[in-house]
């Protein structure tokens, strides 16, 4: 019996995005939440969702084994994945999101009397680079620390107040894809439009994939010290 033997409809949504390669890409097509609200049974999400929950397990079985990209990061010391979230996301952030937000000020002053054109997703994308930054800066200078210095056990409330924020991170998100049509550009879309869209695409993934590393390895595993 191998690992992938052992997944059933009751594995919750984060562990299937912890443990197997290429499962957060699966849940990740079908919108399913694996980072915010990854304690959910596959069975619950699916159900949720409208999905066949045995449809999407066998993609998840097929496509377990094909992401050389993926990193076990729950087999890697808290040091470790403490560097690779501030190098690989906090810092990708602070480059990506100011350039998605002068894209969309761009796609909006020059396409602004087009029906299709995203009115307001420069504001909201201004938004969340707001809350993002500000998000960031506690765990850099805060929680992050105390995990570093050994007493994770100690941030029971820096945790909780990271984890509402990360919820709140997850509505934005879904507010993102309202004001950017589903990333979805219409025919009528220059290039810059084009790549706004795929970009922000881009930052949905992420984002998910950075909140998903901290809600489900990182706060768990300090926790427990």
């Amino acid at each position: 019996m191998t690992a992938l033997d052992s997944i059933t409809p009751t594995t919750t949504v984060a562990d299937l995005a912890v443990l197997f390669p290429g499962a957060s890409r699966v849940l990740y097509r079908h919108k399913l939440d694996f980072c915010c609200h990854g304690h959910v049974s596959m069975l619950e999400a699916c159900k949720e969702a409208g999905l066949d929950v045995d449809v999407i397990l066998a993609e998840i079985r097929k496509e377990a084994p094909s992401d050389p990209n993926f990193e076990a990061w729950n087999e890697q010391t808290l040091d470790a994945l403490i560097e690779h979230l501030l190098t690989s996301y906090h810092a990708a952030h602070r480059e990506e999101v100011p350039r998605l937000v002068a894209m969309a000020r761009k796609v909006e002053s020059v396409h602004g009397e087009k029906a299709s054109c995203p009115k307001g997703l420069a504001k909201h994308l201004e938004f969340m680079s707001e809350e993002l930054e500000a998000h960031m800066q506690k765990e850099e200078e805060v929680l992050f620390p105390l995990i570093q210095s050994g007493r994770g056990q100690m941030a029971v409330m820096p945790v909780q107040v990271m984890e509402q924020e990360h919820r709140d991170h997850g509505q934005n998100l879904a507010r993102l894809r309202e004001f950017a049509h589903d990333f979805q550009p219409p025919e009528e879309a220059c290039g810059t439009w084009r790549a706004l869209y795929l970009g922000l695409g881009e930052l949905e993934r992420d984002l998910m994939n950075h909140i998903h590393l901290e809600n489900n390895i990182l706060f768990p595993r300090a926790l427990r010290g």
